[in-house]
Formats: structure tokens, C-alpha cells, sequence
């Protein structure tokens, strides 16, 4: 069926639409209030939008999936979007899930640190926008209500009260330096502060204090009293600002680039922030990346009672109904100050990431004019060989892509049969074994490659991709300067078979770009050269030998002494240890040379 005959036919009810490629990718995840007039509008008008233009000329078919309301849409939007993760969606990396604290279900709780999947019988407490935050908490809990924190392990295996409890900040139940019921007191209180019931806490702790003092329990009395005093002065800090738990968005567009600014308010005062820039959205209206934020962000998480945006939305009512908050987008003068602070540390961030944008950007131009290259180039690789006097030899590549090293393409290469110390023969082996697989995968090759060493690893590079039939590539030396010291290097290239030299200054921005690159080739050569480098110095090369297990190990070991012995054994001297026949024998001796 065609598209014109499929929005002939399309129901009015609401729903999710998926826009597919002629792949049948999923490329773009929508929600709609009325699918045949939303889907029917991509292909009705000439959309002004070059992102929609691009999708819309990309969409060779499209599914809907319909829903009861459109509140249901908006959270199966949200489920596909992370599932498919399309090409023209606003999209977000899910992050760590927010810290708690936690209130454990033993016979003597602990209180501590938390984030993962909450356990029925527990209490938590947050979310808290960092972990740093819950420790500082922690931290002030132990010193008024004297809880254990200790790991169950080390509550379990105590004989005797530990540090904890002779600094004054633990009541030591492990060892019945409190009895059960003050401590299951003392546990409840802080659940009840932590709940933010901060009066009724001062009550029951007042109660507590009067009921002590009255039974002559002096010591008691003391410790309520001393608790009743920190925690006024914790209220008395908050009571001037006091407000509910809220967080602040604040989105804003420059350049195209669109960025948005979460601040968090906790008990009044705010406790933390994040700086994001969504992917996809270059160029789209401001209301459009906040609505698509918003849920992406929120759901699956505890939303705060409220969320001050700085943009009015259309789907406003809809986005709160959905987290189950309170959305305010005309603040009060109480509130209003959050969103200054969120509006002007927002444009200071996005400043400041538009300017590395456009040094990385500036550095490139530059590099692109030192080397004589036809384009920017934005995809660069760098290739070291690393090893200790011949052993454990290793190369790496690492890839760089606008200026930016991109971890995740890095790669490593076991170099073998090759002379032990021979550079140029493993430079050739590395270079031959990386572009011939890019070729035969058909995957993009790099702008520039970078070789770190002088003319003869230059050469061996450049007679590798003459023999492959790559001609499209600029390759770099990057020859270490006098004394090996940093500014110093020079670049070689060979141009119809003559060699050229370009000696830059130490602080020239193309230079450093280029030691960056070479320093991080270099530290991933030796990290990988070590950890093969110390394998092969705790693994016995019999070990690699198949059928030769744990047992005929050992008796090969304990019969001729060492390794060494067994090396220059012949086979039939092999074949007197127990278990070894003739066929196994040979296959030693063969492995072993």
C-alpha cells in the first residue's frame, strides 16, 4: 500500500507514529492527539524546517501505534524514542538512576548511601540531585541521631565497639551499648527528619528529653538535649528560605546549537545542576526541544513537586499530568530568582562551549593549511608501536574526529611474526592490517593519518597503502624533537617521492593538536604493551599448548625442574612423564621452538 492510500485509511484515534526508512530503520518517533492529521501533515506542505525536510525525504513507510489518550502516547513515545534511538529524535543518554538514602530492615537499621532498584521492606529518601550531597547528609545524620552505617559484614563480625562509637558518632548496637528499643527510637526519629516532619521530630525528641530527665536517666536526658540543639539549628538555617523540593529548566538556542540548564532546589537552597546539550536538535524552536526534554529527562525518575521552565509550552498540561508535578512557567517573585540564576549560568556555559567549538574548529583551518589539505580534517588517526626490548610488542590507533578524541574507536593490535625490536616491519604489519579491513568493510577512511616516528615508519606507511591502493590519505611523521622534548617534533610528509620537513612553533595551536594526538597513541601503546607484557610473565607458554591441563603441567614442571629444561628436552625424554604419549610429546616440542 502507498503512503497516500495508508493516510487515506489512517484512524483519528491518538497515538505514535514511527517514520521508517527504506531500510526499515525507525528514523523519527512522534505522538499524536489525532494520527491522520498529524502523520497526513508531513506530506501535505513544503516545510520551511531543513531537519523536517531531510526526514520527510527520507520516509519510505511509517507504523502508528494507538493509544486509549494521548497521555499513554506520550509514554510510549518516550519508551520508543530510548528503544530505536531515530536518527531526527531529540534523544538523551540515560544516566545513573538519582542517589537515595536508604533505611535498611534489619533488626538494628543502617542508614546509607543508595541508587539502583529500591527493595520493598527498605525506606528511601530523595532522590538527591548528587552523590556528594547524600554524604554530606550522612555525615550530619550519624553526628545527631548516632545510627550505624557500617556494612551488615562488619555489624555481624564486631566483638567490641568500633572507632565509630568512641568519637561519639555511633551508638554501637552490635555490641548492646544500646538497647533496642532507644535505637529503634533513634531510627524512627531520623526517618520522621528525613521525611522532612522536622516539628514533629522536635516534639517527640522534646518528650523523650522531659521523660528522661523524669526517670532520673541523666545521660539520656543529655544526648535528647544535644540532638534537640543540632536540629533546631539545621531548622532555623532553613526556616528563612524554606520552599518545596523543586528543579529549574532553562533552555536556550545560540548559533543553532540549543542548550538547556537543570538547576536543583532542595529544602530552599540549591544543591546541584547539569549543563545539556540534546543530540539532534541543532536549529529547532526552543518550546519544541524543552517539550522533548521534559520526559525524556523525567520519566522512570521521582519528579520533584515542581518544575519551573522558561519557555510556555502547548503541551504543558499533558508533560505534567504525565510526571505527576506541578509545571510553572509564569514564576512568582519568590521563584523568579531561581530562573536568573538558571538563564545566566546557562548562556555562561553555552559560551563557553561554543568557544571550544570554534578553537577546535580554528585549529583545524590551520591544520588543513600547514598540510596543503583539499578539506577540513575532521577524521584523523595516529598509529605508535610499543614494546620493552622486543617483547610483548604492540600498536595502537587511536581515532580523533573534529579535533575530539573519540575513546570508543580506539584499537589495539598484537603484533606477531615479526623480528623482536623491528619497527618497520610491525608499522607495516599494523598499517596493512588496519585500511585493508576499513576496504574490505567499505567503511570510511581517515582525512590524515599520523605516524609516530621518523622517515622509516613514514615509508613503511606509505608503502603499505601504495600496495592496498589507498592514494587518498595524508600521512604525517611526527619525528621526535632534540632530546625528545615536547614542541620540538617535526612533521615529515612525502610528496611525488620527495620528502618534506615542517618545523612549527612549540605553541602553535595545530602542533599542540598534533602532540595531543601522538601523546594519546603513545599512552595506549604502553598501557596495552604492559598489561600483554605482564600477562606473558605470569602465564607459562605451556599453558597455551592444547591438552595439557593443570595436572600434566605440574608433571612436566616437577619432572625436569623448569621451563627451561623442558625446551632443550627431546621428545622421547618428554614421553617419560607420566600421561604424556607420543603424539603430545611432538606437539610440546613444536610449541616450545
Amino acid at each position: 500500500m502507498s503512503i497516500k492510500e495508508k493516510l487515506n485509511n489512517l484512524t483519528e484515534y491518538p497515538g505514535v507514529y514511527q517514520m521508517l526508512d527504506k531500510q526499515d530503520q525507525v528514523i523519527y518517533v512522534g505522538k499524536a492527539k489525532n494520527l491522520k492529521k498529524r502523520v497526513a501533515n508531513y506530506f501535505s506542505k513544503q516545510h520551511e524546517d531543513g531537519k523536517t525536510r531531510a526526514l520527510v525525504n527520507n520516509i519510505d513507510d511509517f507504523k502508528i501505534i494507538v493509544t486509549a489518550t494521548e497521555n499513554q502516547a506520550l509514554l510510549l513515545e518516550s519508551e520508543l524514542i530510548k528503544q530505536y534511538m531515530p536518527r531526527y529524535n531529540i534523544f538523551l543518554k540515560d544516566s545513573k538512576s538519582y542517589p537515595y538514602i536508604s533505611i535498611s530492615n534489619d533488626k538494628h537499621p543502617r542508614v546509607g548511601f543508595f541508587r539502583g532498584k529500591k527493595l520493598a521492606k527498605h525506606q528511601y529518601f530523595g532522590p538527591f540531585p548528587s552523590a556528594h550531597v547524600v554524604r554530606d547528609s550522612l555525615s550530619l545524620l550519624k553526628k545527631i541521631f548516632k545510627v550505624r552505617q557500617c556494612t551488615n559484614a562488619t555489624y555481624r563480625s564486631r566483638s567490641r565497639a568500633c572507632l565509630e562509637y568512641q568519637i561519639g558518632l555511633c551508638s554501637a548496637p552490635c555490641v548492646g551499648h544500646i538497647n533496642d528499643e532507644n535505637y529503634q527510637q533513634d531510627v524512627t526519629m531520623m526517618s520522621l527528619f528525613l521525611a522532612g516532619k522536622g516539628k514533629q521530630t522536635l516534639d517527640k525528641i522534646s518528650q523523650k528529653m522531659q521523660i528522661a530527665s523524669i526517670d532520673q536517666d541523666f545521660e539520656l536526658a543529655a544526648r535528647m538535649r544535644d540532638q534537640l540543639i543540632d536540629l533546631r539549628k539545621i531548622q532555623e538555617q532553613h526556616a528563612s528560605n524554606s520552599t518545596a523540593d523543586l528543579d529549574v529548566i532553562s533552555v536556550l538556542q545560540q548559533d543553532g546549537v540549543n542548550a538547556i540548564e537543570v538547576l536543583f532546589i532542595r529544602f530552599g537552597k540549591q544543591v546541584g545542576q547539569e549543563f545539556i546539550l540534546p543530540k539532534n536538535s541543532s536549529y529547532r524552536k526552543v518550546e519544541h526541544v524543552l517539550s522533548a526534554f521534559l520526559p525524556l529527562y523525567y520519566l522512570g525518575k521521582d519528579t520533584p513537586k515542581q518544575l519551573l521552565i522558561s519557555h510556555k509550552l502547548k503541551d504543558k498540561k499533558l508533560i505534567s499530568t504525565a510526571l505527576n508535578t506541578h509545571i510553572i512557567d509564569t514564576p512568582n517573585k519568590d521563584k523568579k530568582h531561581y530562573l536568573n540564576i538558571a538563564n545566566l549560568t546557562l548562556r555562561e556555559n553555552l559560551k563557553q562551549n561554543l568557544l571550544t567549538r570554534f578553537r577546535k574548529k580554528s585549529t583545524l583551518i590551520h591544520l588543513q593549511s600547514i598540510l596543503n589539505l583539499k578539506s577540513l580534517p575532521e577524521y584523523m588517526e595516529c598509529f605508535d608501536i610499543s614494546h620493552m626490548m622486543g617483547e610483548a610488542t604492540t600498536a595502537s590507533c587511536v581515532v580523533f574526529e573534529k579535533g575530539v578524541p573519540k575513546v570508543s574507536k580506539y584499537r589495539q593490535f598484537d603484533i606477531k611474526n615479526v623480528t623482536p625490536g623491528d619497527d618497520y616491519a610491525a608499522m607495516n604489519q599494523v598499517i596493512f592490517r588496519r585500511y585493508s579491513k576499513l576496504l574490505k568493510e567499505k567503511k570510511p577512511l581517515p582525512d590524515v593519518v599520523f605516524i609516530d616516528g621518523g622517515l622509516g615508519q613514514l615509508n613503511q606507511a606509505v608503502m603499505v597503502m601504495n600496495s592496498i591502493g589507498v592514494d587518498d590519505i595524508q600521512l604525517v611523521g611526527v619525528a621526535k624533537g632534540e632530546k625528545r622534548k615536547a614542541g620540538l617534533e617535526t612533521l615529515i610528509t612525502i610528496e611525488n617521492d620527495k620528502v618534506n620537513k615542517i618545523n612549527l612553533p612549540p605553541h602553535d595551536p595545530a602542533l599542540m593538536l598534533i602532540n595531543h594526538i601522538r601523546d594519546e597513541s603513545h599512552r595506549f601503546a604502553i598501557k596495552n604493551h604492559r598489561l600483554k607484557r605482564g600477562k606473558n610473565r605470569t602465564t607459562s607458554p605451556l599453558e597455551s599448548i592444547k591438552g595439557i591441563g593443570k595436572l600434566r603441567r605440574s608433571a612436566l614442571l616437577n619432572y625436569f625442574g623448569g621451563l627451561q629444561e623442558i625446551k632443550s628436552a627431546s621428545i622421547d625424554e618428554i614421553q617419560k612423564v607420566n600421561g604424556i604419549n607420543l603424539a603430545l610429546a611432538t606437539k610440546i616440542v613444536e610449541s616450545l621452538k
